[in-house]
């Protein structure tokens, strides 16, 4: 994988070289203190990642990701994690606060590979194989409700609640929601993954929709959602908490 790194600190930067240089995957091309200074290798070279700071002279990192007509994957690279959500809605492949462990950053290109995979792979039969592995362009999704199938944007998802043996798909800006004899494995293999976290035995929710955390809470459209002890570190890592 061909990659780049943005970041106008240069001891990071320092940080992130190793780290590649270890990832017998990954192939170094450049690396930037200004963004700007990118794009014409952006776009006159196949580049598969950018690793991004946020928080840079200029423009941001999260405005410069979206300038680009045809992005690369990206992983956000911050010592700021209020940024998380939005990042997260930028479809970023994971957002990494520093100091980064060196763990995380392993975590971090793998999934990115995997994507990568995804992306060059020719689309064939069900889009829907495995939770994260999922069309680009995908855009909605089928469930069956009693005696129809109901078509629902993943857009208007805020949050899934667990009822026994079924799912009750909470819609936004309605009163209403969607019952469907599913489980969590089953809805989670239809969803992207940078956009739908499960958190709770109970519960998935849209980060998109996520207002604020309050200690062991989520809250969405003034629902709170707790956060299960077993989800925990899985989430607050993600969104860089």
């Amino acid at each position: 994988m061909n990659c780049i790194i943005i970041d106008d600190e240069p001891l990071a930067i320092e940080v992130l070289e190793n780290y590649c240089e270890n990832i017998d995957f990954l192939n170094l091309l450049s690396c930037y203190t200004n963004s700007l200074e990118a794009i014409s290798t952006i776009k006159e070279k196949k580049i598969d990642l950018i690793f991004c700071d946020i928080e840079m002279p200029q423009i941001s990192g999260i405005d410069f990701i979206r300038s680009l007509d045809n992005r690369p994957l990206f992983i956000f690279t911050t010592a700021y994690s209020q940024y998380a959500v939005e990042g997260f809605n930028l479809n970023a492949v994971d957002y990494l606060v520093k100091p980064i462990p060196y763990h995380r950053f392993i975590k971090a290109v793998s999934r990115a590979k995997e994507l990568l995979t995804l992306k060059e792979k020719p689309i064939t039969g069900n889009v829907f194989s495995s939770h994260g592995e999922v069309n680009e362009t995908q855009k909605f999704i089928f469930v069956k409700s009693e005696y129809e199938s109901i078509k629902i944007s993943l857009d208007e998802i805020e949050y899934i609640q667990g009822l026994k043996d079924y799912l009750k798909i909470h819609i936004r800006n309605t009163n209403k929601a969607v019952l469907t004899l599913m489980n969590f494995k089953e809805i989670l293999d239809r969803l992207p993954s940078n956009q739908f976290l499960r958190v709770h035995k109970s519960f998935i929710v849209n980060v998109e929709y996520i207002k604020t955390v309050q200690r062991n809470k989520i809250v969405i459209n003034d629902v709170r959602i707790p956060i299960g002890e077993s989800y925990k570190v899985e989430f607050y890592t993600i969104l860089g908490l």
